[in-house]
């Protein structure tokens, strides 16, 4: 009986059991949670506050680390709680939302990396027009138009996911809903869906990865007609940072996403997903905090003020 329309529960089966070894990775995956948490807050509170980040580079980096913050706070809270408390189910509406501001952020977060990576094209080969080219005007819709089409991926697909019949037991394979394992359970015919949804998250993917293999192609040409070694090493310190955050996020992206159905494991899936949606986020801030000379000027500076405080 197709179970479409009516208000059952699905139920997480979730990400570890109650073995020792499965508590102790639990316990590091809160830890890994409260570290990308306060790490990407403490970026987009630096760059709030320190005026000398005040540029659209680094505008756009705290819109990726508020994208981390909502992936955290997406997933991790709701599988922890229903570890912990034995609460595994989640509402239609709440699954729904799941898969709305995961693949916002997602899509949001795939765009932001290629606004990014012209940011980085303009610094490098056009820098003496660099306050024209990239504008806070410019800068502010790109951002906007990053979270405009992750919003809208995320909105169709949750909406058209959820209206498919499931049947049986509406257990997810998974610790939060996702769309492409709820396709996979529903009994009603999802072929069409699945090709499109398959398309959307190549264009999704593909779209800003080609941009952002464009620019650094861009880049790395103007790389190589410099003479002088100094400026080829600002270059590629300047760029370090965003390749290595692309590498990480597009690794996981790709292999979760742009697979044939038939080389799909719930395991793997839920591995690869952990890393993408966990420990990628608290990644992101170590790099650019590690890389980034001002970032880490902005919270000394940030410290000592504190320590100024508790001093009076």
């Amino acid at each position: 009986m197709g179970l479409g329309n009516t208000t059952s529960d699905f139920i997480l089966l979730g990400l570890f059991n109650h073995t020792t070894a499965h508590q102790f990775l639990f316990g590091v995956v809160l830890a890994v949670m409260f570290a990308s948490i306060t790490g990407n807050a403490l970026m987009v509170l630096l760059i709030l506050q320190d005026p000398r980040l005040h540029t659209p580079m680094y505008f756009l980096l705290s819109q990726l680390s508020l994208t981390d913050l909502m992936l955290v706070c997406t997933t991790v809270p709701k599988m922890a709680d229903g570890y912990v408390s034995g609460r595994k189910s989640v509402s239609l509406v709440g699954c729904g939302l799941q898969i709305f501001f995961f693949l916002t952020v997602g899509g949001g977060e795939s765009f932001l990396l290629a606004a990014m990576s012209y940011d980085r094209y303009v610094a490098v080969c056009h820098p003496l027009r660099y306050a024209t080219l990239m504008s806070w005007q410019l800068c502010l819709r790109m951002a906007l138009g990053s979270w405009s089409l992750g919003a809208a991926d995320g909105l169709m697909q949750a909406a058209v996911t959820l209206s498919f019949p499931f049947c049986n037991r509406l257990e997810i394979d998974h610790f939060f809903c996702e769309a492409p394992v709820l396709v996979r359970m529903s009994c009603g015919d999802t072929s069409a869906f699945e090709y499109f949804m398959y398309v959307c998250c190549v264009l999704m993917l593909l779209i800003p990865f080609s941009l952002i293999l464009t620019s650094y192609s861009l880049i790395l040409a103007a790389v190589l007609r410099m003479r002088s070694t100094e400026a080829r090493k600002k270059a590629f310190a300047t760029c370090s940072s965003h390749l290595a955050v692309v590498s990480l996020i597009y690794g996981a992206a790709i292999f979760v996403y742009m697979r044939p159905t038939s080389y799909r494991s719930a395991t793997h899936d839920k591995v690869v997903s952990a890393f993408y949606t966990i420990f990628t986020p608290m990644l992101n801030p170590v790099i650019y905090s590690l890389r980034s000379s001002e970032v880490k000027g902005a919270l000394w500076k940030c410290l000592r003020k504190g320590a100024a405080l508790r001093g009076d």
